[in-house]
């Protein structure tokens, strides 16, 4: 049986003192994906936002177990060093810091050691070319002046060389073209061959699983997780869409 890798108990979750998230319960087990869907404004950022700390995000009642840890209290870099990881629908913009030096100051804290430059280059190398991405790129100040695709490849490309237990891609591919989605599909799927860590991929669009494994679908409705299947669960959606949900939040 899988090992458990993420449990959340009656979560609920506060922004600026209103009340976003009502009791979510979930459990993500090690190598499998879960793929959360719903609506805009269903809350689905909210949970990727709380599950890593970030201090807007008010935890009122539950808990978050990770790796058999609570980390309720934790701050979002202890999580991401315990191997926690979320990219983010529009990755800030970090003038005067290279992607590659940042990459690689990551990979350092997380492994909490020192990397050779030699090695590290070759792993960026590597990653570089399955996301199909100039190797300038590394040489390049953090997201300044990316496009949008250019952006969500860079977040794919941490992801490839962090290596996190549990990885929560947010709206990964959004904005993006055909092709740049194939992409950056391809990079999610090289994660999920190593069948060590898990995946909660934000969306609430099918693009982006197309190619993928999905283990678990969940469809959150105002907050709340109203329905939870298996991978045949996102082409219903992709055919019928979240109407017949709509009506089920509100219990």
């Amino acid at each position: 049986m899988s090992k458990q890798l993420l449990k959340i108990n009656g979560l609920s979750v506060n922004v600026e003192d209103k009340e976003i998230l009502h009791g979510i319960n979930l459990e993500i087990k090690k190598g499998e994906t879960h793929v959360l869907m719903g609506p805009n404004g269903a809350g689905k950022s909210t949970l990727g936002y709380a599950l890593m700390g970030n201090p807007r995000y008010e935890v009122t009642k539950g808990d978050i177990w990770f790796q058999g840890k609570r980390i309720n209290e934790e701050p979002a870099d202890k999580r991401a060093k315990a191997g926690m990881f979320l990219s983010f629908q529009n990755p800030l913009e970090v003038p005067g810091l290279p992607l590659g030096t940042f990459i690689r100051s990551a990979v350092e804290q997380r492994r909490g050691a020192r990397v050779r430059l030699w090695d590290f280059r070759k792993e960026l190398e590597r990653a570089m070319e399955l996301l199909q991405m100039d190797r300038a790129y590394g040489d390049r100040d953090l997201n300044a002046g990316f496009s949008g695709g250019e952006k969500k490849k860079a977040e794919i490309l941490q992801l490839l060389l962090l290596k996190p237990s549990l990885a929560i891609l947010d709206e990964t591919d959004s904005g993006l073209d055909v092709d740049a989605v194939r992409t950056v599909s391809q990079g999610v799927e090289e994660y999920q061959k190593s069948r060590d860590g898990g995946l909660l991929i934000i969306t609430h669009s099918t693009r982006i699983l197309e190619s993928l494994r999905v283990d678990k679908t969940h469809i959150m409705v105002d907050g709340r997780i109203v329905k939870t299947g298996d991978g045949s669960l996102v082409e219903q959606i992709n055919e019928h869409g979240f109407e017949q949900y709509l009506d089920q939040a509100g219990c």
